[in-house]
């Protein structure tokens, strides 16, 4: 009785491991849902939604989503991590930058290509203001963020 029941619970768990579930707020979730768009040239289409979701893979081979903040900036889109120490899905990103994007109900695959440059992240960062009608950015000593831009896979 107690194998038949452990068989239960790992059959269970496998179905789990491959099922999607998708983020909601701050809940996260796996493997997002929907079938794979082109990748687009222009993501301004991603100004109408104020949530995406981004999916990364994890070390533990299971697919990890949130949702997040995107801008759309010279026909390339950027998504944020404030606080990036605090959260897992940045440090995976680092480890494998290939990602997946939904937007509304669509999918698109990419790689998140970190952005450094200190100008670059200026311009980003007025994007994101102007967006989320957001208030002058935090002064220095605010909470750090990390910013990428989505590329496609090649």
């Amino acid at each position: 009785m107690i194998a038949a029941r452990h068989l239960v619970v790992a059959i269970a768990f496998g179905f789990s491991l491959f099922a999607c579930v998708e983020p909601e707020g701050r809940r996260p979730g796996m493997r997002l849902a929907g079938e794979v768009s082109d990748f687009p040239g222009d993501w301004h289409f991603s100004d109408a939604h104020h949530e995406i979701a981004i999916e990364v893979a994890t070390p533990y081979f299971i697919a990890h989503s949130v949702t997040i903040w995107c801008a759309a900036l010279n026909n390339f889109l950027y998504v944020a991590a404030r606080n990036p120490e605090e959260k897992h899905w940045p440090g995976w990103v680092e480890r494998d930058p290939n990602v997946r994007l939904r937007i509304a109900d669509q999918i698109f695959e990419g790689r998140l290509a970190l952005v450094e440059d200190a100008k670059q992240i200026e311009i980003i960062r007025a994007a994101y203001k102007s967006k989320y009608d957001l208030s002058d950015p935090p002064p220095e000593g605010g909470p750090p963020m990390r910013y990428w831009r989505v590329e496609g896979r090649s």
